[in-house]
């Protein structure tokens, strides 16, 4: 972050300013405050900032941003109605001193992904930050931008949500010069109610893209690919919807990398991503589209986009002793459900395909449905032997049976499954792991390894 005077700080918030100071980092924990920090009073749902602020001036913070005096304030204090507000409308504000070009993305399934993606692709050629991990809401999206220096030429930020007026408020503090929206499932439909009201609420990312940006959408998806918007252009990706330029073509699979040819403007450009899948592929066509309105060319976009490496633990290949194992548990939604189940039929020499599912959380009254339906999936994609833990997952396990994967197992203990899978588990198979966050597969994946 830049050096800021407080003075300019308070006349950003509309804030009285007690005292100057100069304030080179804002933070919103203590272990994070040095001197010279602003620290922010935050509430949360465990603690509350405010409880802090005689410590944050022990170690050295140069001010703090609150809503309502505490005994112990030893320094310049700017008070404010909202201080969660305060620190998102702050970094919104100090967005707009740099010239730096921001691609916001956002979507139900997949954007963490095309964000890594839109990364590898603009890296190539511009010093671009990115939001790191899983810091895409109104805490973390203020703490990427915070990281913004005259030395940044691109950002790409990635925009979460759980309900309405979250993407909206987020998009207006990052104000993108291009939006990319991945598509629209079911996750959130518990709050949200309908796939159309989580379109609703994804499409607020309009609310903070500048007036020339473009809107860049999946064309593939149902409920983006007749999307029309008055004054806004609109760039549609796809594979199988005609109308998407740029459009993949002639995918096929080469060991563990996925090889086609993008169509653009009459022109074909082979294309090389070092991960398995459709989705992913719409992944690279969606960075593909990002790269080219900032500016690259094709042949500058495709040649970077081998450099793309999963994040986290989203579908990460691992050869584990001849056994090919997928780690893709850091979160599961009937899409990404039947995305990496479609990569896991892939895979494999000869050997059993088998996964190991766990329960896809925050689907309210259609759980029951879409565990059933992932069931389902495990028999198109002709998988030898499903593994289930977890509650909902049993409605996995029942269909999946029903539909004739010939091992349907159910296990309570996460070290069952991972001993099952080593007696079961030989050179040549390949295996899955695909959960919701909440689940915690990485413990059974960690015991498969036996790191435990």
């Amino acid at each position: 972050m830049e050096q800021l005077s407080l003075k300019e700080i308070a006349a950003a918030l509309g804030a009285d300013c007690p005292a100057d100071a100069v304030v080179d980092g804002i933070c919103i924990d203590t272990r994070e405050v040095r001197k010279g920090s602003l620290f922010t009073a935050i509430k949360g749902e465990r603690f509350d900032g405010h409880d802090f602020i005689p410590k944050a001036f022990e170690l050295g913070a140069a001010a703090v941003i609150a809503s309502r005096p505490v005994p112990g304030m030893r320094g310049p204090v700017l008070l404010v109605e909202d201080t969660r507000k305060a620190f998102l409308d702050l970094s919104g504000w100090y967005r707009r001193r740099f010239g730096v070009k921001v691609a916001a993305v956002t979507g139900s399934v997949g954007k963490t992904s095309t964000k890594e993606m839109i990364d590898a692709v603009l890296s190539s050629r511009f010093k671009t930050l990115k939001t790191e991990g899983n810091l895409n809401n109104e805490i973390g999206l203020p703490k990427t931008l915070f990281r913004l220096d005259r030395s940044y030429q691109a950002a790409v930020i990635e925009m979460g949500m759980s309900g309405f007026g979250e993407i909206s408020r987020l998009s207006r503090a990052a104000q993108g010069d291009l939006g990319v929206i991945t598509n629209i499932g079911v996750s959130h439909i518990e709050k949200l109610g309908s796939r159309e009201n989580i379109l609703k609420a994804k499409l607020e990312i309009l609310d903070g893209l500048k007036e020339s940006a473009p809107l860049i959408v999946n064309a593939d998806d149902d409920l983006l690919q007749g999307l029309a918007l008055d004054g806004r252009r609109i760039v549609r990706y796809g594979i199988s919807s005609a109308e998407a330029e740029p459009r993949a073509v002639k995918i096929r699979t080469e060991k563990l990398e996925t090889v086609f040819e993008i169509c653009y403007r009459g022109e074909e450009y082979p294309a090389r991503i070092p991960v398995l899948g459709n989705h992913h592929v719409l992944n690279a066509l969606a960075a593909f589209a990002a790269g080219i309105e900032l500016g690259m060319s094709p042949e500058e976009v495709t040649e970077a986009l081998p450099g793309y490496q999963p994040s986290g633990m989203r579908q990460k290949t691992v050869d584990f002793h001849g056994i090919i194992v997928v780690e893709d548990c850091y979160n599961a939604s009937p899409d990404s459900m039947k995305a990496s189940l479609s990569v896991l039929s892939m895979l494999g020499n000869g050997g059993k395909r088998v996964a190991v599912l766990g329960d896809m959380l925050e689907l309210g009254d259609y759980s029951e449905e879409a565990h059933r339906q992932v069931g389902r999936m495990a028999a198109e994609n002709r998988l030898d032997a499903v593994a289930c833990l977890g509650e909902a997952s049993a409605f996995t396990a029942q269909e999946a049976l029903r539909n004739g994967v010939p091992c349907v197992r159910c296990f309570e203990r996460k070290e069952d499954a991972a001993g099952w899978l080593k007696r079961s588990l030989l050179p040549g198979d390949a295996v899955l792991f695909k959960a919701s966050r909440g689940m915690k597969f990485e413990e059974i994946i960690s015991a498969f390894y036996g790191e435990e």
